[in-house]
């Protein structure tokens, strides 16, 4: 039985509330964490939590590093709560999204350590190969602005789209050039995009949620994003000014050590790709 501690968006924005009503009658915000303190990282489930926790389990300890894994479901909480310092760090996200999470939300985070690459890929449950989705088909894609451009630049990649020129990198919908198949895409939320395949003829995935849906990227996809020249690395995250707090260092050196590395490669077996 994991010791995790699993937070939903809705819980975590009561608590935040709560904690901004006291907030002004309370000096614990002004008292630096020390090295031995606990470091409360947050963290969607797979493979993230599962990372952190085996760090906790075989690594922290002889580290020094007193390490709390809490567990998120969406893409914005973790942000917010590492903004807000309801935690101290968060491990879930690429740069790209992180940059645009910062830029649309007014927030101050930043990378300190690279992780690893989730390859997005493509599923289906009416097709079993890329050439057979059928004409006027749909296609489920991540609605976030980042996920969403990405999954686009991926179909065209894939043969199946093309896209107007200098679009790429904030691609939408409406910036498709060509669709020879006649293709219709649903946006949903990225989460939702495993759930959406009994509804769509295929469904671009973000790697984390096809595993934790079952799935397994190296098998299951259609097709499945190269790792070669990809931005879209996972990292871990802090609020300005806290990247050199020593626990944060700590656990940074412990993301990218050759247990962490050996840890992924076995267990994931292509679906998740160490970036160091």
């Amino acid at each position: 039985m994991r010791n995790t501690t699993k937070i939903t968006a809705a819980v975590l924005a009561t608590g935040a509330l709560t904690l901004g009503l006291t907030a002004c009658g309370s000096d614990k915000g002004d008292t630096k964490a020390g090295p031995h303190d606990k470091l409360v990282v947050a963290a969607t489930p797979v493979p993230h939590a599962e990372i952190l926790e085996y760090i906790k389990k075989n690594l922290a300890k002889k580290a020094g590093l007193n390490l709390e894994v809490k567990e998120f479901t969406d893409y914005v909480t973790p942000n917010t709560a590492t903004e807000d310092g309801s935690v101290d760090a968060n491990y879930f996200q690429t740069t790209p999204y992180l940059k645009d999470f910062n830029k649309k939300q007014g927030t101050h985070l930043t990378s300190v350590a690279t992780v690893h690459l989730e390859p997005l890929g493509l599923y289906s449950k009416k097709a079993t190969k890329l050439d057979g989705l059928k004409k006027g088909g749909t296609i489920a894609l991540p609605n976030d602005a980042d996920n969403e451009s990405r999954a686009l630049r991926f179909l065209a990649a894939n043969g199946l789209i093309t896209l107007k020129s200098g679009s790429e990198a904030t691609a939408t919908p409406q910036d498709i050039a060509k669709n020879p198949k006649d293709l219709e895409f649903k946006e949903v939320e990225a989460a939702q995009t495993p759930r959406s395949l009994k509804d769509v003829d295929a469904a671009v995935i973000n790697g984390n949620y096809a595993i934790g849906a079952g799935l397994k990227p190296a098998k299951d996809a259609l097709a499945l994003e190269s790792t070669k020249n990809n931005a879209y690395n996972n990292v871990l995250a802090v609020k300005e000014g806290n990247e050199d707090d020593p626990r944060v260092k700590k656990l940074a050196k412990l993301l990218t050590s050759p247990e962490v590395k050996k840890f992924i490669e076995d267990k994931y077996k292509g679906s998740v790709l160490p970036s160091f």
